[in-house]
């Protein structure tokens, strides 16, 4: 018998609509999430992603500002920019970087030196970066390439300015130069907030002025807003934001003194300094050798690296700088006005000079440069023959601690604060200072080789330059400084760099006008520097010097043909001109050079006779043959 089911229509019907309503209410709410999501996206979030867009639609392209000039004094330009194409590399981009490379070089000229350049910044760089591999391409290697370019993704050719010296290795060490950005740059950048200003820049100023005055010469970084398509093309400028260009710096030297003093050191390494004692200009500052400051912009090649820094010439060193000499006797004038102040000294007290100077109860001597000594010596004398002996016994008198005071007044043992980074102090020995270095006692021994700029004590050619400008300028002394006025780009603007008074020594009148008749008579018959003023039509006052780079024994001779070139003694000149009234105050230090007089006051002299009388070096030595002629006569060379 057949079992009959029997359906209840009624609950089907219930299921069904049940799940039809919520089918129903599920499809609304989800209607509903979506109205709310597309309300929320037009309204709450419309600018946010009204922006995005924006920024797939316009690209924002920043635009290197052109980097200030450098002029001298007289508008001569040392420094400047000029337009060029680079063959630039972004590593990214290219699937074989070898292959790539060797096939470029089919095109353009790629040298040995070029691959080792782009080695090393592929080192330091990122490798979404573009990297540099040929710069100062020709019309007709862009013209190779731009047929080619579509064979070499990731390569490109660009339009970029550079930078330029024209004096080149003349004002290296003045100038210094601008390099590519690195991690440390990206880092100070940073930490100053002022990376926004240099989105689009490469370069920046590594050493010397172009270091220093990096704000003032980069200028401001302009914004151009391109409209791109889907694609990444341009289609049109929207906005632009001109860069402002950076400012021109117009220095205190002169181009062509630097160049004459340049040239007079011939093959001697040495540095020169030459100051206006009026408001502490720097009109001339040279640091021999120098060296090419092109090599490092786009980074300096391994070959050329080793050159340099291996060179035992030191190319790289900054000698008017950061070169410490002991000072020799161009430190006697100073010990002079130290004398006179503690009143150890008389202008009339003399003393008798055998030779040598015997500390008390010490059979050591301490031997003046002149073996039978120079008799009987005055204040006024020990200046013009450069008496050792007369320092020596002047110095222990003295004592450490007052030959400390008094000439860290005129800046020795101190940082000049010139406008270059890197400056070193020199040395002024004192008690505290040998104890805090040696955990010793100073001796007095140690003051007697004080007293003649030997021992501990040591000096920059630039401290001694502004120690000599201060004396020329009756104990006041300005701050040196390079940058005379900075013009503001785009405006008739400038600003003249402020003369800073940076040292006030008290110096009586007579003692002030004692010492100078000194000097002046050291470039006068019977002095140590009368071949420096021969025949000169304005009168010089001077003193040389001559720094042992190598101790002698006691009783030994020193004898420079015995021994190396690099051991002869260092050669001092110290002067400032017109004596009465001094416009130019200058110091020469001839490395190796032997004696002051011979060596570096000649080198002094051609700068001072141009500065002076626009007298060229050839019209100078005319004018010394005729001193010569007349019957001048110098005494024995100074050896200390």
């Amino acid at each position: 018998m057949s079992r009959v089911e029997l359906k209840n229509h009624q609950q089907e019907i219930f299921n069904f609509r049940l799940r039809l309503v919520i089918s129903i209410a599920f499809v609304l709410l989800l209607l509903a999430i979506l109205l709310a999501r597309f309300v929320y996206l037009q309204t709450m979030r419309h600018d946010y992603y009204q922006t995005l867009a924006e920024k797939n639609r316009i690209s924002v392209v920043p635009i290197t500002p052109n980097r200030g000039l450098i002029l001298d004094r007289n508008g001569v330009v040392l420094a400047h920019n000029f337009s060029g194409y680079t063959l630039e590399i972004t590593p990214s981009k290219v699937a074989n970087l070898q292959a790539t490379i060797n096939e470029l070089a089919t095109l353009v000229n790629i040298a040995p030196r070029d691959r080792k350049r782009f080695k090393k910044l592929m080192a330091e760089s990122h490798d979404f970066e573009t990297l540099l591999i040929r710069s100062r391409l020709s019309d007709e290697e862009v013209a190779r390439f731009a047929a080619q370019q579509y064979r070499f993704p990731g390569v490109e050719i660009k339009a970029r300015l550079f930078r330029e010296y024209p004096y080149a290795d003349k004002t290296a060490h003045l100038l210094g130069y601008i390099g590519r950005i690195n991690q440390a740059d990206v880092d100070r950048l940073e930490e100053n907030d002022k990376t926004s200003n240099y989105r689009g820049t490469d370069y920046i100023g590594k050493t010397g002025l172009e270091q220093f005055y990096e704000d003032e010469l980069h200028g401001t970084t302009g914004i151009e807003q391109v409209e791109v398509d889907s694609a990444g093309r341009a289609v049109r400028i929207l906005s632009r934001s001109a860069p402002v260009s950076g400012n021109t710096l117009v220095l205190s030297i002169d181009a062509k003194l630097q160049e004459i003093a340049e040239q007079a050191f011939g093959d001697y390494r040495g540095a020169l300094v030459a100051i206006d004692p009026a408001n502490g200009e720097v009109l001339a500052f040279v640091s021999r050798p120098g060296y090419d400051p092109s090599l490092f912009i786009d980074g300096i090649d391994e070959e050329s690296w080793k050159e340099l820094n291996d060179s035992p010439d030191h190319p790289l060193n900054n000698r008017a700088l950061r070169g410490q000499y002991p000072a020799g006797s161009t430190i006697k004038p100073f010990m002079a006005l130290a004398g006179l102040f503690y009143n150890a000294r008389s202008p009339e007290l003399s003393i008798s000079d055998p030779g040598f100077y015997t500390l008390p109860g010490n059979r050591h001597r301490y031997r003046d440069w002149k073996k039978e000594g120079h008799g009987t010596v005055n204040l006024f004398r020990s200046i013009v023959v450069s008496c050792d002996t007369y320092y020596y016994g002047l110095a222990v008198e003295l004592g450490i601690d007052n030959i400390f005071n008094y000439l860290s007044n005129f800046g020795f043992g101190k940082k000049t604060g010139i406008d270059l980074h890197g400056e070193v102090s020199g040395l002024l020995p004192s008690q505290e200072w040998k104890q805090k270095r040696y955990k010793q006692k100073w001796y007095t021994g140690d003051t007697v080789s004080v007293g003649i700029g030997q021992g501990y004590s040591l000096v920059t050619p630039l401290q001694l330059a502004h120690a000599t400008a201060t004396l020329a300028n009756g104990g006041i002394g300005h701050t040196p400084h390079l940058v005379r006025e900075v013009r503001k780009s785009g405006s008739s603007k400038s600003s003249l760099q402020e003369n800073k008074p940076g040292l006030d020594v008290k110096i009586a009148p007579e003692h002030l006008d004692l010492v100078k008749r000194a000097m002046v008579a050291v470039t006068q018959p019977g002095g140590t520097a009368v071949q420096a003023a021969a025949g000169a039509l304005y009168a010089i006052a001077g003193k040389t010097g001559t720094a042992q780079v190598i101790g002698m024994k006691q009783g030994e001779k020193y004898d420079a043909s015995k021994i190396s070139e690099r051991y002869h003694d260092h050669a001092w000149f110290m002067a400032f001109a017109p004596a009465e009234q001094p416009r130019i105050a200058v110091v020469v230090l001839a490395e190796n050079g032997g004696h002051g007089g011979s060596t570096a006051a000649p080198i002094a002299r051609k700068v001072m006779d141009y500065y002076l009388l626009g007298k060229m070096p050839g019209e100078a030595a005319i004018a010394r043959e005729t001193g010569a002629a007349s019957g001048v006569a110098n005494v024995e060379e100074e050896h200390d």
